[in-house]
Parts: C-alpha cells; structure tokens; sequence
C-alpha cells in the first residue's frame, strides 16, 4: 500500500487540528505550520470538509476545525477521504477484477494484508497521534538502507 503525499499532508492537518480542537486555523496557518505547500493545503481541506471530517467556517475570523471529536477520527477515515480504501493489490478489494483470483495462492495474502493494514489504521485516532510515544523505544525503527 502506498500512502500518497497528499494523503501523508492530509493525516499532518488532521493531527493539527485534533490538537487545537477549539481553534478554528485558517489554510495559511496549517500550511505554514504543518510546512505544506498551500495549494495543497486549500485542495486536501476541501476533501476533509467533503468528507465530514472538518469543518469549514466564512469570514474573517474563519477557518478550518474537526468536524468531529478526534478520538472519532481514524487514520482510516483521512486516507479514504483523500485516497480511498487502502489495497496491496485490485483483487484484494475485488476479487471478481482478476481471473485468477479463486485458484492463485497469492490471493489471501493480499487479502490478509488489506485487512491487517485496515485494521492498524481503523484503531489509529488522531487523538492518538497529539503527543509523541514517551518511550523512544516505541516509535519503529527507520529501515536500513541496503547498498
């Protein structure tokens, strides 16, 4: 699965605004603080307002907060809002696009996959993701370069 930049830009802004839940930030601002390109920023806000995830608000004093509690709000919810559900591969979703998919061996792997990588990222709020891990044990090794 890959997670693309605007889906990676889109999860930054939501965590922002999960921690300022009684702020409301305008596009600059989260662009400016998140370091994202403010076109972007404009483009992935529209996305989570049509997908009920924040809110926008007119005017001066305007802006842009959550829509809901973050503790309500998954990663799940912001990838599919900007890319839609999460697969390692087509057949995954749907088994009925690939010919194959009854007899090749493969098939439940990519199946088992989808719904681990659902599953990480449906118990993932983004109250969860406010504050950094305490024990830097935690946080998952970088990967190692091989070369």
């Amino acid at each position: 699965m890959l997670i693309t930049r605007q889906t990676d830009y889109a999860i930054r802004c939501a965590v922002l605004l999960a921690q300022a839940p009684s702020r409301l930030l305008s596009a600059a601002t989260i662009a400016e603080t998140m370091d994202i390109p403010r076109p972007f920023v404009s483009k992935i806000l529209q996305k989570l307002t049509r997908a009920r995830l924040t809110r926008a608000t007119r005017g001066a004093a305007g802006g842009f907060s959550l829509a809901r509690d973050p503790a309500a709000v998954s990663l799940y919810d912001v990838v599919v809002a900007i890319q839609g559900a999460p697969t390692t591969n087509e057949c995954a979703v749907d088994a009925r696009r690939c010919s194959r998919s009854r007899g090749c061996t493969v098939h439940p792997v990519w199946v088992r996959l989808r719904h681990m990588v659902e599953e990480q990222l449906q118990q993932t709020s983004l109250t969860a993701l406010t504050t950094p891990p305490a024990d830097p044990a935690t946080r998952s090794p970088r990967p190692r370069r091989k070369g």
